[in-house]
């Protein structure tokens, strides 16, 4: 591995600034969840019938932004990090500057996606960018940063959504990042420009992209189309019309052949996009597996979290005073997760340079599974500060997991790799959350159906929210068992590199 060409001084000055432009993105993935109603009025949006093709808006984004990864990660990996870094920024922005202008729902759903393709971008290119500029002593650190300043992102988003919407317009998030994205751009391009460019050069693997991404592309949809009206969390409304499902399998289908004939196409390329060699590295393929399921539990924890408040412990006296203490509540006690999670993203940088990969893996995934176990005992008549307390417990365990396993991914592949290779590590962890989702919203629903079946419709009024409290903490503890699965993996883990 070569000797990374910067001084500790600038890449420091490197890591804020690539800091910064993931921050705008981090805050363009969650800032939907309080822009969404707001954009559902004003496109006239009728309500239920429409909210399908409304949850595209958000479907479309995620869609763009995991499909996009591993290609502009390779994409950098051969003609340089600031091009493509500076590049994904000015995607992110033209998408930015349209979506606003736009009058009609497919326009906005086709200009969230092309908002998407910068924004995915940024983090494998982002986690590349530190791979090359730090020497691997003081990698875990930066890591660490990198992962809190983007999980603050997360926290961000909802927040000032909110500000938005009380006290502007939607459009506005989207307004400010243009000067946002420029700056960005222009920060990376004066210091990223005269770093050492790749020498080898190769061809892109074109017809690869194309198959792993439409394979990624069609296993999304099926598992969005799997959990039906439950893409944001079961509702537990039998009068909806069911869930759309008859192209689950059809996608899955497709998802298998595109990802079979990408593979086997792959390990007869002589320059493919993704090394499969690269998953011969013990480090490298342990820590994709564990942020599977890291996934699993995370996504959980942020839709299954706001539904109990919503659905066991609703206040006020009308329906809107009820939604809007319960997304106050929500707010206040993921914010501590959050905010737990990036604050412990930091000491898993600290603890990952001091100790190796494996300790803080293992030790954040039993304070997940803990704080899981523990969620999987809220009543009715569970408090919120109890339930911040049991949220702090499994953000700690979320951060203290994710430098040590980013650092490891960068630390296993060899230079002209990192970029895709973080792309897929990233990728694993969303896709985990859409799988979580799918999964076990299908079976609390299937759960919710048998602990119901044995009473009349008006004795089910009186029993339904122990019944609903019953299947969220089944879906709790089952996603801490999914946590569990992956501590003897971590236990697989090299000490180091």
């Amino acid at each position: 591995m070569t000797q990374p060409p910067v001084s500790q001084k600038r890449a420091r000055m490197i890591l804020a600034l690539i800091s910064f432009g993931i921050f705008v993105a981090a805050d363009d993935l969650t800032v939907i969840s309080t822009l969404l109603p707001q954009m559902i009025t004003d496109f006239e949006i009728p309500v239920p019938a429409g909210l399908d093709d409304a949850s595209w808006i958000v479907s479309a984004y995620l869609i763009a932004y995991i499909g996009t990864m591993p290609f502009m990660g390779r994409v950098s990996d051969l003609y340089g990090r600031w091009k493509v870094y500076v590049a994904c920024l000015g995607i992110f922005a033209f998408g930015s500057l349209i979506v606003p202008l736009v009058e009609s729902l497919p326009w906005l759903i086709t200009f969230r996606a092309i908002q998407a393709i910068g924004g995915g971008a940024m983090v494998p290119v982002g986690m590349a960018i530190i791979g090359d500029i730090f020497p691997s002593e003081r990698r875990p650190l930066a890591m660490g940063s990198l992962v809190a300043i983007d999980t603050a992102g997360w926290i961000f988003g909802p927040l000032y959504g909110a500000f938005l919407v009380r006290y502007l317009d939607w459009r506005w998030q989207f307004y400010i990042n243009i000067p946002a994205s420029i700056l960005a751009a222009a920060g990376a391009y004066w210091a990223l420009k005269d770093l050492p460019q790749p020498k080898r050069k190769v061809s892109l693997d074109i017809p690869g992209a194309l198959l792993f991404t439409a394979g990624l592309v069609a296993l999304n949809m099926a598992l969005s189309f799997s959990g039906g009206r439950a893409a944001t969390g079961p509702t537990f409304d039998f009068n909806a019309p069911p869930p759309t499902t008859r192209y689950v399998i059809p996608l899955l289908a497709l998802a298998a052949l595109l990802l079979g004939v990408f593979v086997y196409l792959e390990r007869r390329t002589p320059d493919p996009l993704i090394d499969l060699g690269m998953f011969k590295h013990t480090n490298f393929t342990q820590a994709c597996a564990i942020n599977f399921l890291v996934g699993v539990a995370l996504i959980i924890a942020m839709v299954n979290v706001p539904l109990f408040i919503n659905t066991i412990l609703p206040e006020g006296n009308t329906v809107d005073e009820a939604l809007q203490q319960a997304a106050a509540h929500s707010g206040q006690v993921l914010a501590v997760m959050t905010g737990s999670m990036s604050l412990a993203s930091l000491l898993g940088g600290w603890l990952c340079k001091r100790f190796g990969y494996r300790l803080p893996t293992v030790i954040g995934l039993l304070f997940v599974a803990a704080g899981f176990g523990f969620m999987g005992t809220w009543t009715i008549a569970i408090s919120y500060p109890s339930m911040a307390v049991h949220l702090a417990l499994a953000g700690i365990g979320f951060g203290l997991v994710t430098s040590p396993l980013s650092t490891s991914v960068v630390d296993a592949v060899d230079e002209t790799q990192r970029g895709v290779a973080s792309g897929l590590v990233v990728i694993l962890r969303l896709i985990g959350m859409s799988v979580g989702l799918s999964l076990l919203t299908a079976w609390g629903l299937r759960r919710f159906e048998q602990l119901s079946r044995g009473y009349t419709l008006s004795q089910l009024g009186e029993v339904i929210t122990e019944i609903t409290a019953q299947v969220l903490t089944g879906i709790f503890l089952a996603a801490g068992g999914a946590l569990l699965l992956a501590v003897p993996i971590a236990f697989l883990l090299k000490k180091k590199a």
